[in-house]
């Protein structure tokens, strides 16, 4: 299919052909007939892009303290890497849309093939021939609603909600500064509110415009005397800025007209150094609008399709979408006179040269799609031919191309020779087609399921969202793929259940290879240091600083992301299985901080561990640290030997004849690479490195851990499978 991309490190924006994204539980897939582009918000996007290095760092100068943060923890070589795999990932434009349902997703019951939707946000909403929605970002179009009018739903619901934080009465007098789309659609909807509208500009035609569209006078100038003599001398009721500017102008301009006790709305992105004796003075009321509503923002809302009850928000973002789109079908709103050009998708580029060449004066720009266009669910990027037969070759699939797939995984794959990166998937399809032609693979596919079952790979990679871990597994080993899972195996027992019952039906003798991401095993520290301890037991000491994840973040997501102990601990408890070549065989937990307040899934914990060897284990996980801490550090004791990793950049080892101080300077040593080439190793060789038993007892133990917390007590670990 046809979607717009932008490339953030190079600036340039094409018109590529990707896959077309999968239908995905509680979404709706949609053919797209219009998209609108808007025009400030992507004007941005694309100005940003095309600045330099240092122009982008005086821009964002947020991420610069993380980037440097981050060389701080993991060194430079994999910071660069990590930042370039970001800046590689093409920025999909677009956000507002509308089209006929082609499909609609598990939990999606009151749209059908066939219905005329509109569509919103990033990421989402996209510039593409086809988009897969969450159902809370899609409402119907009534009828008599042309697509090209109702691809404006975004835009329409965020100045409705601009109109709503103002809490208008009819009969108040309203000034909106800023006639962009956001303004002129603004201006309609105070006018249906029962208001007067005064509207400010600095082009006389966007104020023209407006009052061809309901608005009742205006100015392009200076216009505190019209404003005045507008409100008859009080002062506006209401400000609404729907400007984009840096500067404060329009706040302090907005004190300026305003009437004692009034409100003002900030609803572009303008800069908000509030003078203080203006708006004391006055006593104004200043309220920000965030995007389209209640539900903007959160994963349960518009991910999850959790919908807020309707007694106690009225408005989410999906309500303000439908009652936009009732606003065009009574005429209450006018959409046409906005609408400055229309390209069809083909020819999306010559849209935005305009749009950045600034000849023009543009408000609405609608592209044009083909929804009976035929789309193949895989783009093959070199000439189809039979499998090639290479001694040693092991082609492998990747499902899931997410940032650290791009930075770390798939670089360290690519070096090892005679692994082949065949096809890759994602559901988006936009990043599979980025990571194929990134990595030289033959094609690119949002089919998972067909990359799966090709009889031309011999092994897949996975690295999608952990909650698809374990059935992707399984779904290989159905098939008799190899399989390189990146940590998790499993986020629950009935997960990890299935691939062992999948395994268990490859039959023992020729069950295909099974590896976890537990990639510090593989680290040459880890290495060096299991070869100097001899003596057992052990007694192990793990802390590790891990910082804090938003409790929004799909990482703590017990549904996606299995939670931080689930997700993240397996890496330090298999690092200590390693070190003693023992299994797991009880845990004990204790979170930090009051039990009666503490979260289902704490991530700020201690943990005692007992191996089957007589050795124990300490782990202190901790998130609220601070950042400029070591992240990690591993202290190992045993048989006379001490030894110390810290940050898996340094090595320290001391006992009866050994002294031992080994320092990687510009990465850390994390084992990924080493990790990749046993992989393609055991795939050859039918043996892998790490036994299904001892990644299945690891797993267990997380599970241990979560029951631990739970029943405050030890917890054993059955080793059976």
């Amino acid at each position: 299919m046809k979607a717009i991309l932008q490339n953030f490190k190079t600036g340039e924006m094409t018109v590529a052909d990707v896959p077309p994204p999968s239908l995905m539980s509680g979404g709706v897939l949609v053919r797209t007939v219009a998209s609108l582009v808007s025009v400030g918000t992507e004007r941005s996007v694309i100005e940003l892009a095309k600045m330099n290095p240092v122009q982008k760092a005086r821009a964002r100068p947020d991420l610069v303290r993380k980037i440097f943060a981050k060389i701080g923890q993991d060194g430079l070589v994999s910071t660069v890497q990590s930042v370039l795999g970001r800046l590689s990932t093409p920025l999909p434009l677009g956000y507002s849309s509308a089209g006929i349902v082609e499909a609609v997703g598990a939990g999606v019951t009151d749209l059908a093939p066939g219905d005329r939707v509109a569509c919103a946000g990033a990421g989402y909403a996209n510039h593409a021939e086809v988009v897969c929605v969450p159902r809370n970002l899609v409402t119907p179009i009534p009828d008599g609603v042309p697509f090209q009018d109702a691809a404006f739903v975004t835009l329409g619901a965020i100045a409705l909600h601009g109109v709503r934080q103002a809490e208008l009465t009819l009969g108040e007098s309203v000034v909106v500064i800023g006639l962009g789309l956001i303004g002129q659609l603004t201006v309609q909807l105070c006018a249906a509110q029962g208001c007067r509208v005064f509207g400010i500009d600095l082009d006389p035609a966007k104020v023209e415009l407006a009052k061809s569209l309901g608005m009742d006078a205006g100015a392009s100038g200076d216009a505190a005397q019209a404003v005045a003599s507008f409100t008859r001398g009080r002062g506006a009721d209401a400000v609404l800025i729907t400007a984009s500017t840096k500067s404060s102008g329009p706040i302090t301009q907005a004190a300026e007209l305003a009437r004692d006790r009034a409100r003002v709305v900030a609803v572009g992105d303008v800069g908000l150094d509030v003078p203080r004796r203006l708006y004391y003075d006055k006593e104004i009321d200043i309220r920000l609008s965030r995007s389209y509503g209640p539900g903007r923002y959160d994963p349960a809302y518009e991910e999850k399709g959790r919908d807020y009850p309707i007694g106690y928000v009225r408005w989410t973002e999906n309500r303000n979408m439908e009652a936009f789109l009732d606003l065009l079908a009574t005429g209450r709103v006018r959409i046409a006179p906005l609408i400055t050009k229309r390209y069809a998708i083909e020819n999306a580029t010559e849209a935005y040269e305009s749009i950045l060449g600034g000849k023009d004066a543009l408000i609405g720009v609608v592209l044009d799609y083909d929804p009976d266009k035929p789309q193949d669910s895989t783009i093959r990027l070199t000439p189809a031919v039979s499998r090639r037969v290479i001694a040693g070759e092991v082609r492998i699939g990747v499902v899931g191309a997410g940032n650290f797939a791009k930075s770390t995984l798939l670089p360290a794959l690519k070096k090892v020779p005679g692994a082949t990166i065949a096809s890759v998937t994602t559901r988006s399809g936009i990043s599979a087609r980025t990571v194929a032609d990134q990595f030289g693979a033959e094609s690119a596919t949002s089919d998972m399921t067909a990359l799966i079952a090709s009889p031309d790979i011999d092994a897949v990679l996975i690295a999608t969202r952990h909650d698809t871990h374990a059935d992707l597994v399984a779904d290989a080993l159905a098939h008799g793929k190899h399989v390189f899972v990146e940590k998790p195996l499993a986020v629950d027992a009935e997960g990890l259940q299935r691939v062992i019952a999948a395994r268990t039906s490859a039959g023992a003798d020729a069950a295909p290879i099974v590896l976890t991401g537990f990639n510090r095993r593989f680290s040459p520290l880890t290495q060096t240091l299991r070869k100097h301890l001899v003596g057992k037991p052990l007694a192990m000491t793990y802390r590790i600083n891990a910082g804090a994840v938003p409790a929004t973040s799909w990482v703590q997501d017990a549904d996606a992301g299995g939670g931080r102990i689930v997700g993240e601990l397996c890496h330090f408890i298999d690092t200590m299985q390693a070190l003693c070549g023992a299994d797991v065989v009880e845990v004990y937990a204790s979170a930090v901080g009051d039990a009666a307040r503490l979260p289902a899934d704490p991530d700020n914990l201690t943990v005692q561990l007992r191996f089957a060897d007589g050795s124990v284990g300490a782990i202190v996980y901790a998130s609220d640290g601070s950042a400029e801490f070591p992240k990690e550090r591993l202290e190992v004791f045993g048989g006379g030997v001490s030894a110390a990793i810290d940050n898996w950049r340094k090595l320290t080892v001391r006992g009866p004849g050994v002294r031992i101080d080994e320092t990687c300077w510009l990465a850390n040593a994390k084992g990924h690479a080493e990790e990749m080439a046993a992989f393609v190793a055991a795939v050859r060789s039918g043996i892998s490195p790490i036994a299904f038993a001892a990644q299945v007892n690891v797993t267990k133990a997380t599970f241990a851990v979560q029951t631990s917390l739970r029943e405050g007590v030890p917890v054993a670990i059955d080793l059976s499978s």
